[in-house]
């Protein structure tokens, strides 16, 4: 990958950037850790609080967590790689692609409460319906799928580094993670909340600055009629294959569709196997996830929507520009690195603008691999170690163990990351081609928590199937269509349309037939109730106290009565939903809410909005193109609003708790301290 004349920054720069600002956080995560264990009654000490946030997180925080872990590196960048590839539809198309999946957990966040309240991962749930053979097939699934996710962060993120900075990619690939390592075990998940504030916040500054520059002050661009003539031409002198009339205006692409097809069904992967997006459900309320969920899924779309209107495009209209860093045009090799945004910042806004582009996605990078970190710690903690080593471990041994995972799953993220360099592996490769190996499993999964009729064999057969499946369309699509297996053959969207779409409809597709040649009719829920009772028990204690910390120590007769309810025999779920009647009520609206919702709002963006527009061949106009732009930034502003005003707004009253808390301790130590000594 050539980046001559893209390096505007110098190397002590990126070291500064990659260095400074991970130990900038990690410092400030060392003093809101200290404010939490000193105000607050949620002790970081605790597994409880490390790994799920003592289930007590607002929507707004959630929502912006989950913006914050849903904004890849290749967010920003592929994205803008697809516009820069087929036009103002690659945005939409991903974002479209992306978003639906968020508003699926919203329904999946219910029914974890419903099936498994005091669950840490949804790996547990898998355990106690199937047992260790699935468990561990799945646990698999779910790794593969974190190990690449996180390696993908470090691929896109040390590639820009390089680009910008010179700095050495695979230095890069191993300092990215440091700052964020230090300060996921110092807070916990609680820690990736706060920081993914801050994160998403910055985000949204960031991609507003970028927005009304280039639209308002750059004489490069001209505005928005300046950007439509450029586009104009540019369709003129680069026309997209398979666009209407070769148009960057148009949502009429075939390969823009396609690309929104191997979007859809890969998202589905990296979501629903990811455990960090049900460690967010687990973090809060049944109501507040749906909230959270619907309104993250919101607030997400106008991301890659916004950013690609302002750097896919601008890397488009100036292709041919003098002061485009890439004579010419980028090369199909700087294409899949995800280098057209950094073009576009570059030739735009110069070395500041490739210092704000540097620090925007270091925090993409930082902010979803703490998300990766937290969640991968939870499933070798309590999946692996728990379940299969120690299953009587204390909670001091299960918090020291997941601050042990989340250094070691940084180590190896790192390493496999360098490995893709050192082989060639592109990110737009691995992004498209990343799907055929996980998304079989989905839907064994989504029927596991909502279908208490599946079976053993087939929740195994269905993820394994979808493996094979995916596998082997990919292959023979790639070797029927291109004559030979390469990475750029098996990187094209035709073969990894059909391991993708492979892998995800026969995985669901065996799942069900398997379960209906022979059905589990006496499975009611009971098992996956009775996940984690010591969660139980602290949910009781901070009802009760408002404070939930480690359970006392049970005596030997609380012992045996704990293995005497473990070992007693099934409970009809009536007879268990009778205990919280109005709880479960309560669910049950939830889930026909986040139910109602995810449909409409899935319908709306995959296809009430671009179908038609697809159909009907139409090209933009001016009047329209400045409609979509601003229609683009007032969404951004909505984002911002939920992300950025709201978790505020929700946490006022804790704001003010621990400001009178530090004031008093400030100001008033020394009279309390005098007027204890007078009393006594």
């Amino acid at each position: 990958m050539s980046t001559e004349g893209s390096q505007v920054l110098s190397q002590g720069t990126g070291y500064g950037v990659v260095l400074g600002i991970g130990l900038v956080f990690a410092v400030i995560m060392m003093g809101l850790s200290t404010l939490q264990n000193r105000y607050t009654s949620y002790k970081i000490a605790t597994s409880e609080e490390f790994n799920t946030a003592s289930r007590s997180v607002k929507p707004g925080l959630i929502s912006s967590g989950i913006v914050s872990a849903w904004t890849w590196a290749a967010t920003l960048l592929q994205s803008s790689t697809v516009t820069y590839e087929y036009g103002l539809c690659g945005g939409y198309y991903y974002a479209a692609g992306a978003t639906l999946q968020i508003f699926v957990m919203s329904i999946l966040s219910v029914r974890v409460k419903m099936i498994a309240p005091y669950c840490h991962t949804y790996l547990e749930i898998v355990h106690a319906r199937y047992g260790n053979a699935a468990h561990f097939i799945f646990a698999t699934f779910a790794l593969v799928t974190n190990l690449i996710v996180s390696s993908m962060l470090l691929l896109g993120g040390s590639a820009v580094v390089n680009a910008f900075t010179g700095m050495n990619i695979y230095a890069a690939n191993f300092l990215i993670p440091l700052g964020v390592v230090i300060y996921v075990i110092l807070g916990g998940l609680r820690a990736t909340f706060l920081c993914d504030y801050s994160h998403t916040l910055i985000l949204m500054i960031v991609i507003l600055y970028f927005f009304f520059y280039t639209y308002v002050e750059a004489d490069l661009i001209g505005g928005l009629e300046g950007m439509y003539r450029l586009l104009q031409q540019a369709s003129i002198d680069r026309p997209v294959n398979g666009n209407q009339d070769g148009s960057y205006l148009t949502l009429k692409s075939n390969n823009g569709l396609v690309f929104m097809i191997i979007q859809m069904s890969g998202s589905f992967g990296t979501v629903i196997l990811d455990q960090g997006y049900w460690q967010r459900a687990i973090a809060s309320k049944a109501n507040t996830a749906v909230r959270a969920y619907l309104l993250g899924g919101i607030a997400w779309f106008a991301v890659p929507l916004t950013f690609s209107t302002v750097m896919g495009l601008a890397a488009v209209a100036l292709a041919n520009n003098s002061k485009f860093p890439y004579p010419g045009g980028l090369t199909t090799a700087q294409t899949d690195a995800g280098l057209a945004a950094p073009a576009g910042v570059v030739t735009l806004l110069g070395s500041g603008g490739a210092a704000a582009m540097l620090i925007l996605l270091f925090m993409a990078v930082t902010s979803a691999a703490s998300s990766e970190m937290i969640a991968t710690s939870s499933i070798l903690t309590f999946d692996i170690y728990q379940i299969h080593f120690r299953p009587d471990a204390s909670p001091e041994a299960l918090i020291r163990i997941s601050h042990i995972m989340v250094g070691v799953w940084a180590i190896i993220m790192s390493c496999v990351a360098c490995l893709w360099n050192g082989i060639g592996i592109s990110l737009n490769w691995l992004y498209l081609f990343s799907g055929t190996l996980f998304t079989g499993a989905v839907g064994p999964i989504i029927l596991t928590v909502v279908w208490r009729k599946q079976t053993r064999a087939a929740a195994i057969s269905g993820a394994l199937g979808g493996l094979c499946v995916g596998i082997i369309g990919w292959l023979v699509v790639a070797k029927t269509y291109y004559g030979e297996l390469t990475i750029a053959s098996t990187g094209a969207l035709y073969p990894n349309l059909a391991g993708n779409m492979g892998a995800f409809c026969s995985g669901t597709l065996i799942s069900v037939v398997v379960t209906l040649i022979k059905p589990d009719n006496d499975f009611d829920w009971s098992e996956t109730k009775r996940i984690n009772p010591r969660g139980r028990d602290l949910d009781k204690r901070a009802n009760s106290s408002g404070v939930a910390d480690a359970p006392p120590t049970p005596t030997g007769a609380e012992k045996q009565k704990a293995e005497f309810t473990t070992e007693e025999s099934s409970v009809k779920e009536n007879d268990l939903l009778s205990e919280q009647p109005e709880d479960y009520e309560m669910l049950k609206k939830s889930l026909k809410i986040a139910t109602w919702a995810a449909l409409i709002m899935s319908f709306i963006i995959v296809f009430l909005i671009p179908i038609p527009m697809f159909l009907s061949h139409y090209i933009f106009s001016l009047k329209f193109f400045k409609g979509w732009v601003i229609v683009c930034v007032i969404w951004l502003f909505i984002s911002a609003l939920i992300t950025s005003v709201l978790p505020l707004w929700e946490s006022r009253k804790a704001i003010s708790d621990i400001s009178r808390g530090m004031i008093r301790d400030t100001f008033g130590g020394g009279l309390r301290k005098q007027k204890a000594a007078s009393d006594a």
